[in-house]
């Protein structure tokens, strides 16, 4: 009998991810979310139909080992990359500043017709990013070592 992967399999080992279905995004969302980025970091490639984020993404994998071991928790950066993508519209954010750091709450599937369907990237201060996608291509990769999180702490939501 095989046993499915768990969630704490993965723990030290580098991620690397794809997503081509809403339930696969959904991992990919709750991996990503309270990731933190300069606006600087995002790229939309047209002729590649691609559009990509370096992500300084929590180690939410990890959080249980830390907490275990009462050791720092972690971020490490990401490539979150969709391709793809038709077209990009962005609400309330301003692109290529360096000085601003956005901060990545929520992934969202919309399917529409055939494949198709619309990827929103929900964004803290009310930003976000609308991807139009032929299809759902999503790929997650850790790109650095995981580096202790300069708060020190896990991030968390007020009820």
């Amino acid at each position: 009998m095989q046993e499915d992967a768990r969630f704490e399999d993965g723990g030290e080992a580098p991620l690397h991810l794809k997503a081509l279905d809403a339930e696969d995004l959904q991992v990919l969302a709750t991996l990503t979310q309270d990731a933190v980025f300069p606006a600087s970091e995002m790229t939309w490639q047209p002729k590649e139909r691609r559009f990509a984020l370096l992500l300084n993404r929590f180690r939410w994998e990890d959080q249980p080992n830390a907490e275990k071991r009462r050791r720092p928790y972690e971020r490490v950066q990401s490539v979150l990359a969709f391709d793809s993508v038709l077209s990009v519209q962005s609400q309330g954010v301003r692109r290529g500043d360096a000085d601003t750091v956005l901060s990545l709450l929520s992934i969202d599937w919309t399917p529409g017709e055939d494949a198709e369907g619309f990827v929103e990237l929900t964004l803290a201060g009310d930003g976000a990013i609308r991807l139009h996608v032929e299809c759902l291509e999503a790929t997650l990769k850790d790109v650095t070592r995981p580096y202790i999180a300069p708060s020190r702490a896990a991030p968390h939501h007020p009820d």
